[in-house]
């Protein structure tokens, strides 16, 4: 039975003429009756008993009331519901990301949110990659996506994303007869990064500093274009995941090598506030990011 023929007999009992109900439902009298005898054949049953001036509900037709107006406050008070929700879905979220390669993904995902949810305003932050955790616990950001996982009770971590570390390199470089780049090899390499400090560098921080190697030369450039063009012209080489290169059309003489033998693969945090894990507008943010990252 159609939502439809609920409202339209809860009008008909409330208005107790089908002349009221036509103009309460925005209908003709003419399809207002039809609807009405349309539904009293499919069930076998009057609804309503006729008069001149007055419609009275049959004992039937009195469950049928019951019904519809237990169905329609229950739809009512979902759709309240929601709108609370809604509302409740509003306010502004401060981000940024510990590694400058995820802000190639990150403006299309707040241009989605901003559709999805208008009241909820988030502002990036470029300024501070290389003390996202500590901008958090002092509140100068809200979340941040980061490469290793806080250990501190005062914040909540979740995996979103996964990826691997490659060497772009030129075909000619004089390491590129090798099967992988091991850690020795960066000392005598003129190293691109985007910015200083080193340790916000995943190849340094996960693999060279461990391995106690320095590049010999680093250079701190934040343009990619610009660093992919220094590598075509074989001036030096550059560690990224392939993904963040999607937007850019490679030179066929550029190719990428394995750094170690078993790759260097990393694994993306979205850290917040425990304090804040539950607020509404975090819990928007939170749910459609990890739909849209998680890999």
């Amino acid at each position: 039975m159609e939502l439809k023929y609920f409202r339209l007999i809860k009008t008909i009992a409330e208005e107790g003429n089908i002349a009221n109900s036509s103009e309460r439902l925005f209908l003709t009298q003419s399809a207002l009756s039809h609807q009405l005898r349309d539904l009293e054949e499919r069930l076998g049953f009057k609804v309503f008993h006729r008069t001149r001036n007055k419609w009275n509900l049959t004992e039937e037709g009195e469950e049928l009331h019951k019904l519809a107006n237990t169905l329609l406050k229950s739809i009512e008070e979902g759709f309240q519901t929601i709108q609370q929700i809604k509302e409740g879905s509003k306010g502004t979220i401060r981000l940024s990301a510990e590694c400058h390669s995820f802000f190639h993904g990150l403006p299309a995902f707040v241009q989605k949110m901003a559709v999805l949810y208008p009241e909820i305003q988030i502002d990036l932050s470029l300024g501070a990659t290389h003390q996202t955790i500590s901008q958090i616990l002092s509140d100068e950001l809200d979340i941040a996506i980061v490469t290793t996982e806080p250990a501190t009770e005062v914040l909540t971590s979740m995996k979103v994303f996964k990826d691997e570390i490659f060497v772009l390199m030129h075909k000619e470089h004089f390491l590129h007869e090798l099967d992988y780049i091991d850690a020795s090899h960066f000392s005598d390499a003129h190293l691109i990064i985007n910015s200083f400090p080193m340790e916000n560098v995943s190849v340094y921080e996960h693999f060279l500093k461990p391995n106690r190697i320095t590049p010999r030369k680093i250079s701190a450039i934040p343009f990619t274009e610009v660093s992919l063009q220094m590598v075509k012209a074989n001036m030096g080489l550059m560690c990224l995941p392939k993904w963040t290169l999607n937007s850019f059309k490679l030179p066929e003489d550029l190719i990428f090598k394995r750094i170690g033998k078993y790759g260097l693969k990393r694994t993306h945090y979205l850290v917040v506030k425990e304090e804040n894990r539950n607020k509404k507008h975090f819990e928007a943010f939170i749910a459609n990011f990890q739909e849209e990252f998680v890999g």
